[in-house]
């Protein structure tokens, strides 16, 4: 089926014309007609349109020199700005919102000859680790446990994205990772999840979260397609000051790179209390497939670790009650009818445009940094953020990778969301200290847990060294051999 082939596979079909871009096109746009009601991974589709590019692809597939996502269908979180096309940030507030301008990242692929299928569910504004707080609905883990028909999270936030991807609803997605939304939902959806350094990739036209912290990235089925969508992605932007001039290396050259001699970091603090024995396995068995590839393994010390979740919940939701002031009904966003004042105004209008994550994390943001809690919480926590980040500079002193689990359990239930938001913000433990770092982190998929839902392994690297964790994840790819599929994909259920 077209729907099952990777990017690799599906650029060299094209070329070959063993099948047209339309063709392709065609079988994903029927593949999202047929689920998008069920999964709900996509907020607006746009098979219109995508017909359209395809035929313009085929042209110049025919004509030749065609760059590499030329009719290549993928998936765009709709967190990033799309000429013409409604962002909603999965939330009301700017659920009508059409954009007159397209972000860099989205720019970056159309100019490589993507075509986008539609915008793909989010949490609200970027905030969840469950896709449970869109207000377009939830999404549908396309993956089930054996004999139980519970309906499974994706992931958040970019679980919409992961549920297309798994689900084979596009061949690729884009995502955004905060402090996990990439890597938590692929391992969910048991696809590849990286999140490149802080400013490999622009965040012009991405709706802000966290300034300091978002970072867009590719959500693929294989670790080769990963590194073709972010060397379409990545790259030095004059519109984003915080994007890095730093030349882009070819990341697919490195997939199969030998491993010889590699040093892979242990850390100690990441076995968590109360972690689960099939995660220990899993993470086991990842080290021991790394050892074979010719790796030496070292144990390390990140001891600010466990700072890292309690520091990331005080300097993201300060970022973000920052950022979504601008949603007052005055100048961005829906505007609330009735009001008296000015207040009721913005009070009526943050109110009923925000959901209650949204309005919590607004709330904590501003109490950290109102007049005389500022040292005691915000420039306490930026402060333990260097430690964070000394932690890592230190262990990349001493090796070139490290190997962790990428979340604590499996996928859960819709019905057993934890009733405490604290609980529910425990699921992103093992990959907000790579976003406070600004490391770049990649999830891979390796093996089914005794309920037949996918694990991941996540990889840390240095600073602009994707290449490395590129080289790395392909490695493990390769001997973990995950071919598991969802029970919910295209052809199949549909």
């Amino acid at each position: 089926m077209l729907t099952d082939l990777t990017i690799a596979q599906a650029a060299e079909g094209l070329r070959k014309k063993e099948f047209s871009a339309v063709e392709l096109t065609k079988a994903h746009t029927e593949a999202v007609e047929a689920l998008n009601g069920r999964v709900n991974a996509y907020i607006t589709v746009t098979s219109d349109k995508a017909l359209e590019a395809a035929k313009k692809a085929d042209s110049t597939l025919v004509a030749g020199e065609a760059p590499p996502l030329t009719g290549i269908p993928l998936g765009i979180k709709d967190l990033f700005c799309t000429n013409g096309v409604r962002t909603t940030a999965a939330s009301k507030i700017i659920g009508n919102f059409v954009p007159p301008y397209e972000s860099t990242v989205t720019a970056k692929l159309l100019e490589n000859g993507a075509i986008f299928l539609g915008k793909t569910n989010l949490d609200e504004f970027a905030m969840g680790s469950g896709n449970l707080t869109s207000a377009f609905g939830s999404v549908e883990n396309p993956w089930h446990r054996k004999d139980d028909a519970s309906v499974l999270v994706p992931g958040g936030s970019s679980g919409g994205s992961a549920a297309a991807v798994a689900a084979r609803m596009a061949m690729g997605a884009t995502g955004t990772d905060t402090g996990g939304s990439i890597r938590q939902p692929a391992a969910y959806c048991g696809i590849v999840g990286l999140k490149p350094t802080y400013g490999r990739c622009s965040r012009w036209g991405t709706i802000a979260f966290a300034s300091s912290l978002d970072q867009a990235g590719p959500m693929t089925r294989s670790v080769e397609d990963a590194a073709i969508m972010l060397s379409a992605m990545a790259g030095a932007d004059p519109k984003d000051s915080t994007c890095a001039t730093v030349a882009v290396p070819d990341y697919r050259a490195a997939c199969g790179r030998s491993l010889k001699g590699l040093r892979v970091g242990i850390p100690a603090e990441y076995r968590a209390p109360g972690m689960s024995e099939e995660i220990l396995a899993v993470w086991q068995k990842g080290v021991d497939m790394l050892r074979e590839a010719g790796c030496e393994i070292v144990d390390v010390s990140l001891p600010h670790t466990k700072y890292g979740l309690a520091t990331y919940y005080i300097i993201a939701p300060a970022e973000c009650s920052s950022n979504l002031a601008r949603y007052d009904g005055v100048r961005f966003g829906e505007r609330a009818e009735g009001a008296t004042s000015l207040d009721d105004l913005y009070e009526k209008t943050r109110h009923n445009g925000f959901g209650e994550e949204v309005r919590r994390r607004i709330l904590m943001g501003t109490y950290v940094l109102s007049a005389g809690y500022y040292d005691a919480y915000y420039l306490k926590a930026q402060k333990v953020r260097t430690l964070i980040q000394r932690d890592f500079t230190q262990a990349f002193e001493k090796v070139d990778v490290l190997l962790t689990p990428t979340a604590p359990t499996a996928a859960f239930a819709r019905d057993e969301k934890p009733e405490d938001p604290v609980q529910m913000y425990l699921n992103d433990i093992f990959t907000v200290p790579a976003s406070m770092a600004g490391q770049p982190a990649m999830s891979v998929p390796v093996a089914l847990d005794g309920k037949g839902l996918p694990l991941g392994l996540q990889l840390i690297g240095k600073h602009f060294d994707e290449e490395t964790i590129i080289a790395v994840g392909s490695a493990l790819e390769k001997a973990a051999g995950f071919t598991a599929r969802p029970d919910l994909r295209a052809g199949v259920s549909a």
